[in-house]
């Protein structure tokens, strides 16, 4: 259907430019126009080539992979997948660069894959075609550029109770949907439970960037944890988050159950244990990400009377997941990012979004 999907492979490391050209090669519709050891030979072969999307490098000679990608999304925006080492400062760079609106990111793959590598071509397949089909909207943020977060609102709402929760699930490009969520809570909000589909190593350097740069308590979820109003939990990556009743209270179950729509941690896992646990008392929503993960909880979660939001198509990098949602009648509403904080505090206060304050 139309031409193949034209990729430009930029990496340092000569054996990991091959090794992905030829992992890319063998899908039928990408085609690997050609490949960059810099930054710098990047700039002219994206001339030269037209590619559709870049695979990027996080560290590199002579420039570094976020100036490159800074650079990129003001003169010329396209669909970035970012290719990341397994450090703790490999984490931060990429979480930075999908703020600067890289569109995913696989990690760096290792030269003795052996058995695992065909898992690791199906991947890196995958986020190539979804970033193929991508409207890329450059996101310059304030961690990315080193300022302060922006003034929060003042608090209106109050909330002294643990019994309110609000789940939220994601997957591409929600490490920006959630935080431009979290940016939009107040401090007194009710306990937040959260699964992006982040691998091990990521999403403890993505619960410390939210912790920063919103006014939540944010970390990694851990086995116990007691949900607490103005805290938020995000679910460790290759492990499942639940939430179960320990008394009055709500906390946080940790396990390595087997994985669930492919994807540990998985929405729906999430999703299933707020409506055994909480019921009516939460409020859920599935924001942008590729593939079904979360529609059928947030469905069963519909079914029991609690509010659910689907983030529309506008404002979603990849309408897959809301999407497959609002598909089988699982969303009370269907809305814009900027929306769904404040319908989602409404809820929370026990009465729908829209209706008048007295």
């Amino acid at each position: 259907m139309g031409r193949p999907i034209r990729v430009l492979v930029i990496d340092d490391s000569a054996l990991v430019r091959k090794l992905l050209s030829e992992l890319l090669e063998a899908a039928p519709d990408i085609d690997v126009v050609g490949t960059a050891q810099d930054p710098y030979v990047a700039r002219e072969r994206i001339k030269a080539l037209d590619p559709d999307v870049l695979t990027l490098d996080v560290e590199m000679p002579r420039m570094d992979g976020l100036t490159f990608l800074r650079n990129l999304m003001r003169l010329h925006p396209m669909p970035v997948v970012m290719v990341s080492s397994l450090t703790e400062r490999g984490a931060e760079v990429t979480l930075q660069a999908l703020e600067l609106g890289a569109v995913d990111f696989v990690c760096k793959p290792a030269l003795d894959l052996s058995g695992r590598l065909q898992n690791y071509a199906d991947e890196l397949i995958a986020k190539i075609r979804v970033a193929a089909r991508v409207r890329v909207r450059a996101r310059p943020g304030p961690g990315a550029t080193g300022a302060a977060a922006p003034p929060r609102p003042p608090v209106l709402r109050h909330y002294r109770t643990t019994d309110r929760i609000i789940a939220i699930g994601a997957s591409t490009g929600g490490t920006e949907a959630i935080h431009e969520v979290l940016m939009r809570l107040p401090p007194d909000a009710p306990g937040i439970a959260i699964v992006q589909h982040i691998p091990p190593g990521f999403s403890a350097a993505f619960a410390e960037r939210m912790n920063r740069q919103t006014g939540l308590v944010v970390k990694e979820a851990a086995e116990g944890d007691r949900m607490m109003p103005g805290h938020v939990y995000i679910a460790p990556g290759d492990r499942h988050l639940q939430l179960a009743r320990d008394g009055a209270r709500y906390v946080c179950r940790i396990n390595d159950q087997p994985p669930v729509n492919l994807h540990r941690p998985s929405v729906d896992v999430l999703f299933d244990s707020v409506a055994r646990a909480a019921g009516t008392n939460a409020c859920a929503a599935l924001l942008t990400g590729m593939g079904a993960d979360g529609a059928a909880g947030l469905k069963r979660l519909h079914e029991l009377g609690v509010y659910t939001v689907a983030q529309d198509e506008a404002s979603s990098v990849v309408w897959g997941m809301p999407g497959e949602a609002v598909k089988r009648g699982a969303a009370s509403a269907v809305l814009p990012l900027h929306a769904i904080a404040d319908a989602l505090l409404k809820a929370a206060r026990g009465r729908a979004p829209g209706e008048r304050s007295h």
